[in-house]
């Protein structure tokens, strides 16, 4: 009983930041149509900034990050991705292409082998079973959430971003510049990876392959949450982050993964369209 309730925080550190990763997703993915398998490249990318700024101070590595990971994002997108659009399987193996080059790239600049990022004094420690850096994590997820609930539904720039995700061709004729918001939604949802690097360097060390043990599950939480839908990639995430914990408790890593992808796979056969959805008028 004692080791199942140890499990907790760290289900729930893993659920947020399978959230934070998610939410970036949500938009490209969710969306937009695009399936970018470079995602995960954002994490690294995000957690090697961590790693040359641990000397300066980890709040400074947040927003670097962000920037950081929204330009390669932005990049991506105009220099390819933009010739893409409503062709998911061409954009699976093109950003495939991307994460393995970038992959690559990590190698040649830091070297194969894992890097420690050294977690800032006041994050060692805890609060009874609650370390205080899995609870940063989780304030960093909440916070990410409002943020970007906020920033959808309070600011004119987020709802042309959910004008041009529902319906593109209208909003072009409404007089909205769908290829600027095409920029800027690929640069927040590349942010938010690079964010969720920096959150990764507290539970484990950095590598250039640190985005591919999480992109799969990431793409799950879009899935079973509803596609384009931010209160399902919440409830989705905090499901299968406790799912994933509990399980790897009960037997080892790659179990846990069989099983975690079995439960979902069942529960896409109750609910197809995932836990919420867009209710439309359409008969097909």
């Amino acid at each position: 009983m004692e080791g199942m309730v140890n499990q907790l925080p760290i289900g729930l550190s893993i659920g947020a930041v399978l959230l934070l990763i998610a939410l970036g997703l949500t938009f490209t993915f969710g969306q937009m149509g695009v399936i970018n398998m470079a995602h995960g490249e954002f994490i690294m990318a995000g957690a090697y900034t961590a790693y040359l700024l641990q000397g300066v101070g980890f709040l400074v590595a947040l927003p670097v990050a962000f920037v950081v990971a929204g330009v390669m994002g932005l990049i991506l997108e105009r220099t390819l991705i933009r010739r893409f659009y409503g062709r998911p399987l061409d954009t699976l193996l093109l950003t495939w292409g991307v994460s393995l080059i970038l992959q690559q790239l990590a190698r040649d600049l830091f070297g194969a082998p894992n890097v420690q990022v050294a977690s800032p004094e006041w994050l060692r420690g805890g609060l009874g079973i609650l370390p205080y850096n899995r609870l940063f994590i989780m304030g960093l997820a909440a916070a990410s959430v409002v943020g970007i609930w906020a920033y959808m539904n309070r600011t004119g720039q987020g709802r042309r971003m959910r004008a041009v995700m529902q319906n593109r061709r209208l909003a072009a004729t409404s007089g909205i510049d769908t290829g600027r918001v095409d920029q800027r939604t690929f640069f927040i949802g590349s942010g938010l990876a690079g964010v969720a690097g920096v959150a990764l360097t507290l539970i484990g060390p950095v590598g250039p392959t640190l985005g591919t043990y999480y992109i799969v599950d990431a793409f799950l939480v879009v899935v079973a949450g509803g596609l384009g839908q931010l209160r399902g990639a919440v409830l989705a995430a905090i499901g299968l982050g406790l799912l994933n914990s509990y399980a790897e408790f009960w037997s080892d890593a790659s179990l846990a993964k069989v099983a975690v992808l079995v439960a979902i796979i069942g529960f896409l056969q109750i609910r197809p369209q995932g836990l919420f959805f867009v209710r439309s008028r359409a008969l097909t």
